[in-house]
C-alpha cells in the first residue's frame, strides 16, 4: 500500500509520513508537494494539495483531510468527482476547543477584562456578576467539535442554546433546528460560538442583519471558519457598540495583515488559528484506522457530502 501526504509544512510533511507508517507497518508513506513528480498510490492525506496533486497522482482511492473542515481542499478544486473525501472528526481537537470557548465565555461572564482595567487603575471594586440564567451561550454547528463545546458549557452551569441545520438531542442543552428556528435562537445567544462548516450556504452568514438579531451588547467568538463573517459588517457592529466584543481565532486571509483593524481594536481578542490544533499522532491513529476499514471493504465514518460541504 503506497499512502502520499500533500502539506504545505515540511516538518508535518514529515510528521505524517513517520506517523503513518508507524500505525500501517506494511504501508510506504511519502510527502509530496508541488513540483515534485508524480506516480501511483493508494490513499493521499493533506492540506491544502492544491489541484496538482490530484493531476500527478494516480489510483488514489480516498483522499483524507488532515483537519475537520473540508475546504481547504474542495476550495482548492482538482478533486476527482469519484474520489471519497474524508474528515478528521476528533483526534484530540473536541478537548481543546472545549477549552478554548469555555475559557473565552468564563472569562466574559467573570468580567476579567472590567477587574484587569481596574488593577491598572488601582481601582479596589467588587462587580456584581451578571444573572446566570440571562446569560444564554449559544453554539451554532452541532457537530462532533461543536456537540462537545455546548455539553462542556451545559457542564458548567451556563444556559446553553444550540443550532443545526438538522435537529439534534443534547444534554443540557436547549437545540434549535432548521431556518425558522434561526431568529429565535439568536435572540437568546448572549455569547454565540460559531462552529459551522464553511459552505456555500454558510459563506457571508454573518452580516450586519445577522448580528443585529442578537441581543444588544452580545459577545462573538469564531473559532469555524473567517468565511462565515462579513469583517466589514461586523467592524460596524462593534464600532457602533452593537456588539461588546469578539474573540476571533479564524479570518478570511491568514495570517492576518499587520494592517488589518482587528489588531488593534480595543474590543476584539485575536488568537492565530489555534483554537483546535491538528494533534498529528491522534489523528494518524484515526486515518490509519479508516483505511484498515477500507481496505476490509468497510464502511468508515467522517465522509463527506459534497453537496453540503460536510
Amino acid at each position: 500500500m503506497r499512502i502520499v501526504v500533500a502539506h504545505p509544512d515540511a516538518a508535518t510533511r514529515q510528521q505524517w509520513c513517520s506517523e503513518i507508517s508507524a500505525q500501517l507497518p506494511g504501508a510506504t508513506a511519502f510527502g509530496w508537494q508541488p513540483g515534485d513528480s508524480g506516480g501511483v498510490a493508494d490513499y493521499a492525506i493533506g492540506w491544502r494539495p492544491g489541484a496538482e496533486l490530484f493531476a500527478a497522482v494516480r489510483g488514489l482511492r480516498a483522499f483524507f483531510s488532515t483537519g475537520a473542515g473540508v475546504d481547504n481542499v474542495l476550495g482548492q478544486g482538482g478533486l476527482p468527482a469519484d474520489l471519497p473525501l474524508i474528515r478528521l472528526e476528533d483526534a484530540g481537537m473536541a478537548q481543546q476547543m472545549a477549552e478554548y470557548c469555555s475559557y473565552e465565555v468564563i472569562r466574559l461572564y467573570h468580567q476579567r477584562a472590567r477587574y484587569e482595567q481596574q488593577q491598572r487603575e488601582h481601582i479596589w471594586r467588587e462587580l456584581e456578576p451578571p444573572a446566570r440564567a440571562g446569560f444564554g451561550v449559544g453554539v451554532m454547528g452541532l457537530g462532533v467539535l461543536g456537540a462537545a463545546v455546548a455539553g462542556t458549557l451545559a457542564g458548567f452551569g451556563y444556559p446553553v442554546r444550540g443550532y443545526s441545520r438538522s435537529p439534534r438531542d443534547i444534554a443540557g442543552v436547549t437545540c434549535f433546528s432548521g431556518a425558522a428556528a434561526l431568529p429565535g435562537f439568536l435572540a437568546g445567544c448572549r455569547v454565540l460560538i460559531l462552529m459551522l462548516p464553511l459552505t456555500p450556504a454558510t459563506t457571508g452568514l454573518v452580516d450586519g442583519d445577522f448580528l443585529a438579531r442578537l441581543p444588544r451588547g452580545a459577545y462573538l467568538v469564531n473559532v469555524a471558519r473567517g468565511g462565515l463573517v462579513i469583517e466589514d459588517d461586523l467592524l460596524a457592529a462593534l464600532d457602533s457598540g452593537r456588539l461588546a466584543g469578539a474573540t476571533l481565532d479564524v479570518f478570511g486571509q491568514e495570517p492576518l495583515p499587520s494592517g488589518h483593524r482587528f489588531w488593534d481594536h480595543p474590543r476584539v481578542r485575536v488568537t492565530p488559528h489555534i483554537a483546535a490544533i491538528t494533534l498529528v499522532a491522534e489523528s494518524a491513529r484515526q486515518v490509519a484506522a479508516k483505511i484498515r476499514q477500507l481496505e476490509l471493504g468497510e464502511p468508515v465514518t467522517g465522509l463527506v457530502d459534497r453537496s453540503r460541504g460536510y
